[in-house]
């Protein structure tokens, strides 16, 4: 035998390594017994480690033979277990580590939590792990701790959404690497609710923070990658930030970064929620075939839904079926959105129809989230609701908020009652449940019941979520709340909402003050009206660009009818074509109309 210095030298280990079938590893196998290189550690870890890629059993039985197995033969084990991905072999990797926890000679070391943080991220049900291993850490670590650990902390709690953890864990690290900038960009970036944009004032200081990091990561010399641009791309695409944008990908083009296959689809998206869909078709379609996969699909399909181009969506996924691409959750999520903001309803129950018939795919919550949209915003209240009723899981929130905005758009308020009902029982203290009922409660002129509801708000200590809207000038981003006077220009503004509003008189502009959840006189109602936050937002664009530029809106809420009313004239009076991302689709305002048909 050759000295223990040099064992990874030994030509049986170098076979090992080079293994590419069971028989061979069983015959090398074999040999390490033979030679007595099963009395080293080293060894068998090698042989534990490829063998698992064979044969998990057979790995396992290797490891039950050893006398009294290392904390390093351990951690190899657990390592391999959690690196098949299966839930239940990383079951089995935390019955080994209970074991080490129990074991008199030994305890975990550096590189046995990497793994097992890893494996808390596999399933959400696993994260509830996470902070249990956090505390064994900082017990049985001393600090400094091993960048490893740190960076596996760190991608935890990211992935748990603990975003003030995650911080808080890489500015303890001391020179973060590549890997590890990618991890906290990729965490702000994507730490948004699950919907198509930002829809809070978190969402978007999230997305703003990811961009302020990317500067700190340039200051410290750290060469960005594709990942850390797919990060980049996707900030900007939550905050609707075109020249941010833009100028990424020209970052990219410039330092002759290789636009893969992950970087193309994150542009895609990119350019379709900043409202430029022209050139997320042009990237779509110029990308190599081969990198159009059923996630750049999803994309675009994606790109056209929030657009409100149904029959281009349907088109896109019945060419991705075509060439052979499987659809997922998402893809089915988008098409029938797009069917929904469409008006499609005979081929968005098509789709859902198909999931299960066709592709052998069980609707989730999700898709039967869009179905309720789907037939309560067509006006098929009855129906959604029974759809709602006979589901085999139980409704979430979700489910019931989708019913009770469709009873508000149609004013049925019986069924809007009884969706509020259902939504205090799930979740008391969400503002957006109660304004839609109070909303349909002021339509309709039900004043004491507007007030009762914003008593029962009190009640539950709820407060209306305010409304924001994000407009972009020369690179830099500016938001204003309704009824906002802290804007450096605030004055301008006010003078300009007055000119227009005198101005869109000529145009036979009535304010709908029904839209006003106020019991106050119609006067009162229309100031209220005119200080809404995309009203600010385009009144401050005015003043602030030059014309004939398109005015780009991000806004947090739902529009609200005047508003689009309001909007559509401006881009008669101003001449200026107007685009207003809110919480649900694009619209896109043009000499007098809506890109949505008044269908939202």
């Amino acid at each position: 035998m050759k000295p223990k210095t040099h064992i990874f030298n030994h030509p049986i280990i170098q076979s090992l390594q080079k293994c590419k079938n069971f028989n061979s590893l069983k015959q090398i196998h074999a040999q390490i017994i033979t030679t007595s290189l099963s009395f080293q550690t080293y060894c068998l870890s090698h042989l534990i480690n490829i063998t698992s890629k064979f044969d998990l059993t057979y790995a396992l039985t290797i490891f039950n033979y050893i006398p009294n197995p290392t904390i390093f033969l351990y951690n190899t084990l657990i390592s391999s277990l959690i690196n098949q991905s299966s839930e239940n072999n990383i079951h089995l990797a935390f019955t080994l580590y209970n074991k080490i926890l129990t074991h008199q000679n030994l305890q975990p070391n550096s590189f046995t939590f990497p793994s097992l943080f890893k494996a808390c991220c596999f399933n959400p049900s696993l994260f509830r792990y996470g902070p249990l291993l956090h505390t064994h850490v900082l017990k049985f670590l001393l600090p400094p701790f091993d960048n490893f650990v740190q960076a596996s902390l760190l991608n935890f709690y990211a992935k748990y959404g603990k975003l003030c953890v995650s911080r808080y864990i890489f500015d303890q690290i001391n020179q973060p690497d590549l890997a590890t900038w990618n991890i906290i960009l990729g965490a702000y970036a994507n730490n948004v609710n699950y919907h198509s944009y930002s829809n809070s004032f978190d969402d978007a200081n999230f997305s703003f923070e990811a961009l302020y990091l990317f500067n700190d990561m340039q200051v410290a010399q750290i060469r960005p990658n594709e990942v850390t641009f797919v990060a980049l791309i996707r900030a900007c695409s939550n905050l609707g930030a075109l020249s941010q944008g833009f100028w990424v990908h020209c970052f990219v083009l410039r330092n002759k970064i290789n636009v893969n296959r992950f970087l193309g689809t994150a542009l895609v998206d990119m350019y379709s929620k900043c409202g430029c869909l022209n050139l997320a078709c042009q990237l779509f379609d110029k990308m190599p075939e081969n990198d159009r996969d059923a996630f750049c699909y999803t994309a675009m399909i994606g790109g056209f839904a929030i657009h409100g181009y149904g029959n281009q969506a349907l088109e896109l996924y019945r060419k991705m079926k075509f060439k052979g691409l499987v659809p997922d959750d998402a893809t089915f999520v988008v098409t029938m959105f797009a069917c929904s903001h469409g008006g499609l309803v005979e081929e968005g129950l098509e789709i859902f129809e198909s999931m299960k018939e066709v592709h052998g795919v069980q609707p989730k919550l999700e898709h039967y989230g869009c179905l309720i949209d789907l037939l309560g915003r067509a006006g098929r209240l009855k129906e959604a609701e029974e759809r709602l009723q006979g589901m085999a899981m139980k409704p979430n929130a979700v489910l019931w908020r989708s019913l009770l905005g469709a009873a508000r758009l149609h004013g049925n308020v019986d069924v809007g009652e009884v969706a509020l009902k259902k939504l205090i029982e799930l979740e008391p203290e969400t503002s957006g449940n109660y304004v839609l009922l109070s909303n349909m409660y002021a339509i309709v002129g039900r004043w004491n019941d507007v007030k009762r509801v914003r008593t029962l708000m009190k009640h539950h200590g709820v407060n209306k979520l305010p409304g924001f809207s994000l407009v972009e000038i020369n690179g830099a981003m500016h938001e204003f709340l309704t009824g906002d006077k802290t804007h450096p220009f605030s004055k301008e503004i006010y003078l300009k909402i007055a000119e227009i509003n005198r101005k869109l008189q000529e145009y036979g502009h009535n304010a709908r003050t029904a839209e006003v959840l106020f019991d106050v006189e119609d006067e009162d109602k229309e100031g209220v009206l005119s200080y809404h936050s995309e009203r600010l937002a385009i009144a401050f664009v005015l003043i602030a660009s030059p014309s004939g530029l398109a005015i780009r809106i991000i806004k947090n809420l739902r529009v609200c009818g005047d508003c689009h009313a309001f909007t559509k004239l401006i881009s008669v009076a101003y001449r200026r074509e107007i685009i207003v991302r809110d919480r649900n689709r694009f619209h896109h305002f043009k000499d007098g109309s809506c890109s949505c048909l008044d269908y939202w």
